[in-house]
């Protein structure tokens, strides 16, 4: 079993998921980091990301994604991909997909959703849908334009 993360009640748990923990969770985990370091309020915020699959258990960062984040001065260092377990949604406040494959995926693993925890990034934006996965398209920063996008009207939602 995981220890507990939270310092405090007061602190909000995020987990961003998506396939295999290497590409869009980690971009999204590292991008919200960032974010809520420049508002001051990391304190606030325990901010990870895990992978529905088993595929990249123990791998770091896909290259390519950690160059699209390191382009925008946010280094994942250390960062190494996990698989989601069913403890994890006692763990977190918010379990963030980037699709609609993970989120069956979540539901499933965690027999539905009945405290509402389960969203899709992009369903904070004014487009709701689905991180495109760059392992698929090549094109990190398209990916990379609908994390930011997607935690920054995110982190609006829960912290206006």
């Amino acid at each position: 079993m995981h220890d507990q993360q939270h310092t405090s009640d007061s602190q909000t748990a995020i987990l961003f998921v998506c396939h295999g923990n290497i590409c869009r969770s980690p971009m999204a985990e590292f991008a919200m980091k960032e974010l809520v370091r420049q508002r001051g309020v990391s304190h606030q915020f325990d901010i990870a990301s895990a992978a529905t699959s088993t595929e990249e258990i123990g791998n770091a960062v896909y290259p390519p994604a950690r160059r699209k984040l390191a382009e925008h001065g946010i280094s994942c260092a250390g960062k190494v991909a996990r698989q989601l377990t069913r403890a994890d949604y006692g763990r977190y406040d918010y379990i963030v997909g980037m699709d609609h494959y993970n989120l069956r995926n979540m539901q499933r693993l965690f027999g539905g959703d009945p405290d509402g925890k389960l969203s899709l990034l992009l369903d904070y934006t004014t487009r709701p849908g689905d991180v495109a996965d760059p392992w698929y398209t090549g094109d990190f920063e398209a990916t990379w334009r609908d994390v930011s996008e997607g935690c920054a009207a995110m982190l609006d939602t829960i912290m206006p």
